[in-house]
């Protein structure tokens, strides 16, 4: 059975996946590395109209995993939205059973297994305004699925007030959080390095890797990263 992670950030478009992608690839240099999640939303089709898993085909191109990408997601949704309403359009609401499914299917072909979530730690992923199927937000998977999470989270302006909300509620939920991987960092820029004093001060909780722009490797050692898994 796979040891697992999940990937969360302080919001959307901070890397999540670039992230996730890096530290499947590390994890593949000497493990067998997997990859999950349970919603996509804002996917192009291919010429025969069929949804591509966006996020996942990048994961899988840049950390060189053989893994499928029909067994990376179960949703795929074309509409750049959160995923409740890409649903609430396009049909095809994410079920938590199916997620489940999804996972624990991984579980035994992984040593490690990286599950990347949907925006930041409050998105939505079904929400029926009919009241007919319960309510799921992401946290509501991290806890189903008994993970702990890295944050991602922007090294610029800003990432103060974003970073330290998002830390205070996941804590708030008692959802166990393992450190922070800052995205977009500028070695030198005193604004950033101070933004991740900060961050650390105000949180309690540790920087694991800095990352820039154009890395193609973690700044951190397999045994390290490993470790960060249960």
């Amino acid at each position: 059975m796979s040891k697992n992670l999940f990937i969360t950030g302080t919001g959307t478009d901070i890397g999540k996946t670039f992230v996730s992608a890096l530290i499947v690839k590390k994890l593949a240099s000497k493990a067998k590395a997997g990859y999950y999640k349970a919603a996509m939303s804002g996917n192009l089709r291919d010429k025969n109209g069929n949804l591509i898993p966006g996020d996942a085909k990048f994961v899988k191109e840049i950390s060189g995993i053989e893994q499928s990408l029909e067994s990376m997601c179960p949703y795929v949704y074309e509409n750049a939205y959160s995923p409740h309403l890409a649903s609430r359009v396009e049909g095809n609401p994410v079920s938590m059973d199916v997620v489940k499914s999804g996972f624990l299917a991984l579980q035994s072909e992984f040593d490690y297994l990286t599950m990347e979530g949907s925006g930041g730690i409050l998105c939505p992923i079904d929400y029926d305004k009919e009241g007919k199927r319960p309510v799921l937000f992401l946290e509501d998977i991290i806890r189903n699925l008994a993970l702990n999470s890295i944050i991602v989270a922007d090294a610029g302006l800003g990432t103060i007030n974003s970073l330290v909300l998002t830390a205070n509620y996941m804590a708030a939920k008692n959802l166990g959080i393992k450190g922070i991987i800052f995205n977009h960092f500028h070695k030198g820029n005193i604004m950033q390095e101070d933004n991740i004093y900060m961050c650390e001060k105000m949180t309690g909780l540790k920087t694991l890797a800095l990352v820039s722009d154009g890395d193609n490797d973690l700044a951190m050692d397999f045994e390290t990263l490993a470790g960060l898994y249960e």
